[in-house]
């Protein structure tokens, strides 16, 4: 009991040695701490004041663009496809890296003279430095987009902010418009071809009819011309579908495969039914078909696909006409940016408490540090070491003194 005493009072001894250190080094305590937040309410002061001004947008959902309704025009009326989504990620991670494209940057740097403004020499220093004071972020669950910018200027801080948005429009409408354009001069071409062959082919019928005056058909063997031409037709159509799916597509896009396995059946159902009618020429022997009915079929077969493929193609045009006059996709502005009242930094009471106490924490430190260097300094052996290391100190400062005397004379 005595010995647990003993040791709670040599404890009790020690906590109060350290409070009587403290206390006896209080002024340079309450000086170095006083110092350091006054030292840093200073700076605070002169230190230029930061602004954000911040927007918030809406960027368009994941929809069927010009191209997926085109696709799926094509697949309803040639198979019923379906399209489905398209691979495509979120939307909010497109718009943000619009918005720190180099496009976009350069247009914000050239409307607010920021080369002059930053002090910058070249382009790409401009554009480090826009990219410093430019904060995107976007919310997963919303698919709101925030915008910051930060500025010394509150007023061109909001402007520059909204200027992002108006360039990230302008962008965004170019390369709709791109998109949409080429996809029309695709169809276009593929029209004009349709067309041609189209017109070979009902001049073909025309000449034929008049050489031969008109052929009766029976009613099975012009059933097995159509639908020989319309899957020869649908064959057509999958064709372009899939050129114009793999202008966008991996060939891992599964899209793009099920369009492939619908084109090699539709490439097995027009085997089947050649082979399956194959009795002149493809088409079923209902009876004694002449030369001249042999020749009629084959003319009426190649009309019929023209018109069909024709009858597609034209649609997928003037879906990609309507398209290419259309607007890009709309981008809602929820909150434009306006100049803000309140500076982001510096955040003087934050950085003047910071100060405080790294300055107690530093005090504390080098007061216990100067009792140990007076304790140690008690003890002669520790006294003896001291003034030997300050002796080969002095001895040092002593030769680098005489060295710099000689080298100036």
């Amino acid at each position: 009991m005595e010995e647990k005493q003993l040791k709670h009072d040599e404890d009790g001894i020690n906590f109060l040695d350290y409070l009587i250190v403290l206390a006896r080094r209080k002024k340079l305590i309450i000086g170095i701490t006083m110092g350091a937040a006054v030292i840093t309410a200073i700076i605070s002061l002169i230190v230029s004041p930061i602004y954000q001004a911040e927007t918030k947008i809406l960027p368009p959902q994941q929809q069927a663009s010009g191209m997926a309704s085109q696709l799926q025009a094509i697949g309803q009326m040639s198979a019923g496809l379906g399209l489905g989504s398209l691979g495509l990620k979120n939307p909010g991670d497109l718009y943000m890296g619009m918005l720190k494209s180099r496009p976009v940057l350069d247009r914000i740097i050239e409307r607010f003279d920021l080369m002059n403004l930053y002090e910058a020499k070249y382009h790409v220093d401009a554009r480090l430095k826009l990219l410093r004071v430019l904060n995107v972020r976007d919310d997963k669950k919303s698919s709101i987009i925030t915008v910051n910018v930060e500025d010394k200027d509150p007023k061109r801080a909001a402007d520059m902010t909204n200027a992002f948005i108006e360039e990230l429009k302008n962008l965004n409408k170019g390369l709709s418009v791109t998109e949409a354009s080429q996809r029309r001069l695709f169809f276009e071409e593929q029209l004009k071809d349709a067309k041609m062959a189209l017109s070979k082919a009902e001049e073909a019928m025309k000449g034929f009819q008049e050489k031969t005056g008109a052929v009766r058909m029976e009613a099975q063997a012009y059933a097995v011309v159509g639908s020989i031409s319309q899957v020869r037709a649908q064959i057509a159509a999958k064709e372009v579908q899939l050129r114009v799916m793999r202008t966008y597509s991996t060939a891992q896009n599964p899209d793009l495969q099920r369009v492939m396995e619908e084109l090699k059946g539709l490439q097995a159902q027009l085997a089947g039914l050649e082979s399956r009618n194959s009795g002149r020429d493809g088409v079923a022997s209902a009876g004694s078909i002449t030369s001249a009915g042999t020749e009629y079929i084959r003319k009426l077969r190649d009309l019929k696909f023209n018109e069909m493929l024709y009858e597609l193609l034209l649609k997928q045009y003037e879906a990609a006409k309507l398209d290419e006059g259309r607007d890009a996709t709309v981008i809602q502005v929820i909150e434009p940016a306006v100049p803000p009242e309140r500076r982001v930094w510096p955040k003087r009471t934050l950085m003047v408490l910071l100060a405080a106490f790294a300055g107690f924490f530093i005090s504390v430190f080098t007061v216990f540090f100067m009792e140990y260097r007076k304790k140690a300094l008690s003890i002669p052996e520790n006294r003896e070491r001291y003034d030997t290391l300050m002796k080969y100190l002095n001895i040092k400062d002593l030769k680098l003194k005489s060295f710099k005397f000689k080298l100036k004379r």
